[in-house]
């Protein structure tokens, strides 16, 4: 399996370095034969090439296994017309990748909830009101006088019914049950399209219930009852929104997992930002994105049938578990003392426990 790495901005490179580490340890010991290759982007690629998302990174994309994307800081970027591109909205353009997955676990003693959460929000990921991603020319914002600012909200029938039918297919496989999230007592014809097409993708899935809720007391139900929810798919920026506050209510931001994925590719990529404050001081949190790593090896592995590769993923994912159940082995963000390199090593070490 051949996985692209592209480090990024900040906390990028070592978080980064630590996910390689960890794949490399489960591939020698599941003999899965991972290869990796590292290409610069963001400020490094900017500086080298003008660029930050050089053509030959977009080009060698489809051409490997899969992808890890490390965080990026688009928001210091220059003007697109000067090399600033966001590599995180371009990529979802490029590729289709119209499914964010983002599971959320809550953790003993690092979550806030009085109730158990284990959900996953599938969040439509090249439309709604991203306006770097919801147009083929031009954005989705624009300002007609300098005091007044426009935003357009793309919501089509094609990308609501495939983002519906990528999570009535992941609820099939969990507790069968998805919850529509909308706005549509708002934004009538935009959510009421999202919903026309989730109700049709339903009706090919009799065997996954589908319950539909507004945003607002989605975002209060998280807090009070999150055990009512199991797979959730929504537009893009609820997906977004509600997705940060489900991680953090499950124990932190650091902690959560995420994959863009189209039908032939798929991109991990820490659900955090690039964190440039704490760069370069081996204190980074790396398990966003080593979670994030295992879950492209198991949307890798379930497309091409290949249980090793499931396998490893699942082993990744116990590790973590208990190295994060142990308040001695957690990193400072979350309560405990080690930093990126030595909580490294403790999930490599509970990866040689787990397969002893």
């Amino acid at each position: 399996m051949d996985i692209l790495v592209l480090p990024g901005d900040g906390i990028g490179p070592e978080i980064a370095a630590s996910t390689v580490t960890v794949l490399e340890t489960v591939g020698r010991a599941l003999s899965l034969d991972l290869r990796f290759e590292s290409r610069d982007i963001g400020f490094a690629s900017l500086a080298a090439q003008g660029t930050t998302l050089p053509q030959a990174v977009i080009s060698r994309i489809p051409e490997v296994d899969g992808t890890i994307l490390g965080p990026v800081s688009h928001l210091d970027y220059p003007p697109r017309q000067e090399g600033g591109i966001n590599p995180s909205g371009a990529l979802r353009v490029a590729f289709d990748l119209y499914a964010n997955i983002r599971p959320s676990r809550s953790r003993p003693d690092l979550s806030i909830l009085r109730k158990p959460m284990d959900l996953v929000i599938v969040r439509e990921n090249t439309e709604g009101f991203y306006a770097d991603r919801n147009m083929v020319a031009g954005t989705g914002e624009f300002m007609p006088d300098h005091d007044m600012a426009l935003a357009v909200r793309k919501i089509t029938a094609k990308g609501s019914a495939r983002v519906a039918r990528a999570a009535f297919e992941l609820a099939r496989g969990r507790r069968r049950k998805v919850t529509a999230v909308h706005k549509a007592n708002v934004m009538k014809l935009t959510d009421g399209l999202f919903l026309r097409e989730v109700r049709q993708v339903a009706a090919g899935f009799p065997d996954v219930t589908l319950d539909e809720l507004i945003v607002d007391a989605t975002a209060a139900l998280l807090v009070r009852s999150p055990d009512r929810f199991d797979v959730i798919v929504t537009t893009n920026m609820f997906g977004d929104i509600l997705s940060d506050e489900a991680a953090e209510l499950s124990g932190s931001l650091g902690l959560a997992g995420s994959i863009n994925a189209g039908d032939t590719v798929c991109i991990a990529q820490a659900q955090h930002g690039s964190a440039p404050d704490i760069a370069g001081q081996n204190i980074a949190n790396p398990t966003s994105l080593i979670l994030s790593a295992a879950m492209l090896l198991d949307w890798r592995g379930r497309r091409d049938k290949n249980a090793s590769q499931c396998a490893a993923a699942a082993v990744i994912e116990r590790a973590v578990e208990v190295v994060l159940d142990d308040p001695a082995t957690r990193t400072r963000d979350v309560g405990g003392t080690l930093g990126t390199d030595a909580f490294t090593q403790a999930v490599v070490a509970a990866i040689a426990a787990d397969l002893a």
